[in-house]
């Protein structure tokens, strides 16, 4: 089952802009390190579940994967070959609006490697580039 919200208060959101850098949930938080945006862009639920199983399935059991984005926006769309005109289309896809400086997974729990080539395949689903950071100690 995809990620959607469980319910909103409208349907079908205006398309708006990504711009500007991300503000909130540009550190890691969880996890000890973390996969941040570098680009803005929207990333669909697809895009995120993908991610999180390729990071599941190459930790294994060994740490814990967390996932720090959420599809909170809807998209719509009209099907294919209908006319101009008739009003907007019904929602087709849940996206989560990523910022530069978004941290969008987190590992933790395992060694600096695995989580380094955990999170390299999870960049290769993502529509953005990415870069690894470490959690930094000591601040408040």
């Amino acid at each position: 089952m995809p990620l959607m919200p469980k319910r909103v208060k409208f349907r079908k959101f205006h398309k708006g802009r990504v711009r500007g850098n991300a503000t909130r949930g540009n550190t890691v938080a969880f996890g000890e390190y973390g996969l941040q945006s570098l680009e803005s862009e929207r990333v669909t639920a697809q895009q995120i579940e993908a991610g999180r199983v390729a990071a599941t399935h190459h930790v294994g059991r060994e740490g814990r994967v967390y996932v720090r984005m959420f599809p909170h926006k809807s998209v719509s769309g009209k099907p294919l070959e209908v006319r101009m005109g008739k009003g907007k289309g019904e929602p087709v896809a849940w996206v989560a609006v990523v910022r530069p400086g978004t941290v969008m997974y987190e590992i933790g729990g395992v060694p600096e490697d695995l989580a380094r080539e955990a999170l390299s395949r999870v960049a290769h689903k993502m529509p953005v580039k990415t870069r690894m950071v470490r959690r930094r100690h000591g601040l408040v």
